[in-house]
Parts: C-alpha cells; structure tokens; sequence
C-alpha cells in the first residue's frame, strides 16, 4: 500500500478549512492563490488518494524507438540472448540500427531485455593425494620477512624464511637467510635433509627463480637446487604456475606466522631474527595442537609414526 506523503495530508486539511470558511481566507490562511484550492477540490472525491500528486511522465518521446526498431531489436535478442550490450549494439548497427549505446541500454532496462548470462562452470577441485608416511612429499616455499618487524640499525637489510612442511605429519622445518637464491635454496636443502629423521622422496616448491629455471631465459639449465636434488635423489615436484593453494599447507604456515609471530616481534639483526625464528617454530608451531592430526601435535605425530609406526588418520 503507497504511503500517505506530507504534501496529501497539506491539501486535505486545505480543502477541509475552505469548505468551511471559503476559498479566500484558506488561501491567505495557507500562503497560496485561489486556483490552487480550485484544482485540488476538483480533483477530491472524498478519499485522500485522489489528492496524490499524478506522474509527469510524457506518453510519448519523439525520439523514442519506431516500430521497426523494437521488431529488430526482440528478434535480435531472441537470436543472440547471451551478447553482451556492446556486441549486442555492433550487431544491431550491422543491420541498420542508428541509436547510441546508451539509448539502447534503456530500452533493454525498460523492456527486460537484458543479456541472460550463463553460469560460469564450477571449479571441480582434484582429489586430495594423502600421505602414508613422512618424508613421501615435503612442501618448501620463501616467505619475505615484513619490514615493519625490522628495526634499529637492521632497518634497511632484507630477511628471509625458509620453510619446509611435511605433508603427512605437519612438521616443520625453517631456517632464517638474508638472501633469497638458489644457492640459499641448496643450502636449506642441504640442512633440511639432515635434520628430517626419514628419507625426503619429493620435494614440492612454485616456480620462483630461488628453484628454478623454468620461466627463465636458460630454462633447459637445471639450477644448483635443482642439481642437488637430482644428486640426492629426490624428485622435484613443481606446482602449477599462479596457483599458490597447491602448496597450500606452508602457505598457510606463513599466514599463521604473520599472526603469531611477526605481528609481536621485532628484530634488530639477523642474528636475533634466526634465534628468535628458531625458538618460535620449535616451542610453537611443532608443538601446537592441530585438526588434521586428531588434535595431536607435528612432533608428536611423527614421533608416534617413527616410534609405533602408526597413522593418523
């Protein structure tokens, strides 16, 4: 139901005070002529809905769409109901059609007429691969250091973490280097496999240039961590490119990080950057109750495998 507007309850009470002391003293009363009063007592049949005020809107432009124009435009829309305005209008123009893009842009508004866009196709995620022991996939990725965690004389220095996360157990290996290179790279890996209690079989990174030539100009040269993997016998498993939730479990480390860690800490050297690091991944992350793992900690997951060889899940 229209609400009732101030302007309506203005005219009624008009009318009401005419109609009892006449025309002239409720125009002098209200502060407007005389045909005003006129106009709307004509207009009054006794409800206060005829004292609305009635649209202005013409019936008729005399540049709106001619008859031809409309049949063309709803026989085009029924041949192509997925075009898009501007393709849509490139078309109409082709066969004769002489209106803006705009225009026709209002006429589709008004007649509903607009494109019926189909639904883009859902994303079918491939099925979790999962691990049967430690060492079967290692995810390993960079994190840059945030500069606001960098202060007094090491402000202007950049910092970097190393991290590799066991797919089966969660367990957590980092390592604090003010550069990011291959050859840093091969230098994690080297620390990585001698502190990991099993065999590493893969090792699983993006395509950064700090492990891979890949996009680079000398793609078919392995790089010197590539050419460490291949002398330990480890496979190289590279994720698709731009798609950083294949390596989702160390980027969510590094997501945990930002909230646990840097968002607390300060680091006035390297030396206190690498010691605090240390101290943060062995007393809190490994040590830190997770859902995959039935509430049980990295450690504790891959001491109960190395111990009773036990899963999980």
């Amino acid at each position: 139901m229209a609400s009732i507007t101030q302007d309506m309850r203005y005219r009624l009470s008009l009318i009401k005070y005419a109609e009892k002391f006449g025309v002239t003293k409720a125009a002098i009363k209200y502060k407007t002529n005389r045909q005003y009063i006129y106009r709307w007592k004509r207009r009054f049949d006794g409800s206060i809905e005829s004292l609305r005020e009635l649209s202005r809107r013409p019936h008729s432009h005399p540049n709106q769409h001619s008859e031809a124009e409309i049949k063309l435009i709803h026989d085009m829309r029924r041949r192509n109901p997925h075009e898009g305005l501007v393709v849509f209008w490139v078309k109409l123009m082709q066969r004769g059609y002489k209106r803006s893009i705009p225009g026709l842009y209002r006429f589709l508004r008004k007649g509903k007429l607009m494109a019926i866009k189909p639904a883009n196709p859902k994303y079918i995620p491939k099925p979790y691969e999962q691990m049967k022991y430690p060492g079967q996939r290692v995810q390993v990725d960079v994190k840059h250091v945030p500069a606001a965690c960098i202060v007094g004389d090491a402000k202007d220095q950049k910092f970097y973490q190393y991290t590799a996360i066991d797919e089966y157990s969660r367990f957590r290996f980092v390592e604090a280097f003010n550069e990011s290179s291959t050859y840093t790279s091969t230098q994690f890996l080297e620390h990585l496999v001698n502190a990991f209690p099993m065999p590493i079989e893969c090792i699983q990174t993006d395509n950064g240039f700090e492990f891979t030539k890949r996009f680079g100009s000398h793609k078919l040269n392995p790089s010197l961590f590539e050419k460490k993997l291949q002398s330990l016998g480890i496979r190289h498993k590279l994720i698709r490119p731009f798609t950083p939730r294949h390596n989702g479990k160390v980027e969510r480390s590094h997501r945990k990080d930002n909230e646990r860690f840097y968002a607390t800490h300060s680091f006035f050297s390297f030396d206190d950057f690498s010691k605090q690091l240390n101290i943060y991944n062995r007393r809190d992350y490994n040590n830190f109750p997770m859902r995959p793992l039935g509430w049980k900690s990295p450690r504790t997951t891959l001491i109960n495998f190395l111990k009773y060889g036990v899963t999980y899940v």
